[in-house]
């Protein structure tokens, strides 16, 4: 048995699904079946939760935790369960386009009255709750553009190529200080956060880990290759405006140059992705395999949906004076 030596500790549970998960990966026998993961709520925390430590056994595992169970079949069977019932509720409500330039428009336009949480931020947020989003995104950021990375075998010619290309400035450029989860691991340290890898996994929300393992399912499954690109593109075209409010929020606060150096650099970065993105990524798998169109329009669908869901996470809580963080954690 390979167990990691590394990597998080396992969490604690947060209902039914999640403790059976929990306990398999310590070596009891028993998973859930599908009943229990049907009576679920599909966006909760137990059930998000149990998915998220599913997928993570393909990024870093969780220390003490055999490597093999990555692809345990009595575990991807539950996986498999898990991720039906996720992605039913994403299909039935947040399925709001069939092609790609409506999916797009609409996701151009700014929110009305500066409502989203990146202007909440610039405007009028306070140190505290900068680091609550930090944390928050941690979940993510401290893995930007892994799950992206799974979709380049799926892809050929110039949505390859644009997605390749995209993935590398990601990924530092071939510097490993330049990397964007080493720079959000910089972000973090300015704001005296605990930039070890998955520390804030027991306070992140169910929002905050449904909109992580959305780009999970969509890198894992070859059939959803046209959903990764559409979440992608969604993430790209609107990291650049939403960076530079960010930027400004950093600044505001008095977060700390590499906080603010991390948003600035996206504004500059991703203001070109998003040319590639649309230029080659969409353009040319649409013109490779015109079939996908409706499964990229679901992707950018499915973004928004989620990271609605989030940003009223989040503004609720700070609108009311309390914390968006769990804190039975």
């Amino acid at each position: 048995m390979a167990t990691e030596q590394q990597g998080p500790v396992l969490p604690r549970e947060r209902g039914e699904l999640s403790a059976a998960i929990i306990r398999y990966l310590g070596g009891e026998t028993t998973l859930p079946g599908s009943q229990a993961v049907q009576k679920a709520d599909a966006y909760g925390e137990d059930l998000q939760l149990a998915l998220y430590l599913t997928y993570e056994l393909h990024y870093r595992g969780f220390a003490g935790v055999d490597a093999a169970l990555e692809w345990d079949p009595a575990l991807l069977g539950v996986r498999s369960l898990l991720e039906n019932r996720f992605l039913d509720a994403l299909r039935a409500d947040a399925t709001r386009h069939e092609t790609v330039d409506d999916a797009l428009a609409d996701l151009l336009l700014e929110p009305v009255n500066d409502t989203g949480v990146s202007h909440f931020l610039q405007d009028e947020g306070e140190l505290w709750q900068v680091c609550e989003y930090a944390a928050q995104r941690s979940l993510y950021h401290l893995k930007e553009a892994d799950p992206h990375a799974w979709v380049l075998p799926r892809l050929w010619g110039r949505a390859k190529a644009g997605m390749a290309a995209v993935e590398f400035d990601e990924f530092g450029g071939g510097r490993a200080e330049r990397v964007h989860a080493q720079l959000f691991a910089d972000l973090m340290t300015d704001l005296g956060l605990d930039a070890t890898y998955g520390h804030y996994l027991n306070s992140g929300s169910a929002q905050a880990l449904a909109t992580v393992n959305l780009m999970s399912l969509f890198g894992l499954h070859r059939a959803l290759r046209g959903s990764l690109v559409g979440h992608f593109a969604a993430v790209e075209i609107t990291s650049s405006p939403g960076s530079r409010r960010l930027a400004a929020a950093m600044n505001r606060t008095g977060a700390g140059p590499a906080a603010e150096f991390f948003y600035n650099e996206h504004v500059e970065a991703d203001a070109v992705h998003e040319q590639v993105v649309r230029r080659e990524v969409i353009a040319g798998l649409l013109k490779e395999e015109p079939q996908l169109e409706a499964d990229i329009a679901f992707g950018i669908d499915a973004t928004e949906h989620l990271e609605s869901r989030l940003a009223d996470c989040l503004l609720a809580a700070w609108r009311s004076d309390t914390s968006s963080l769990r804190t039975d954690s």
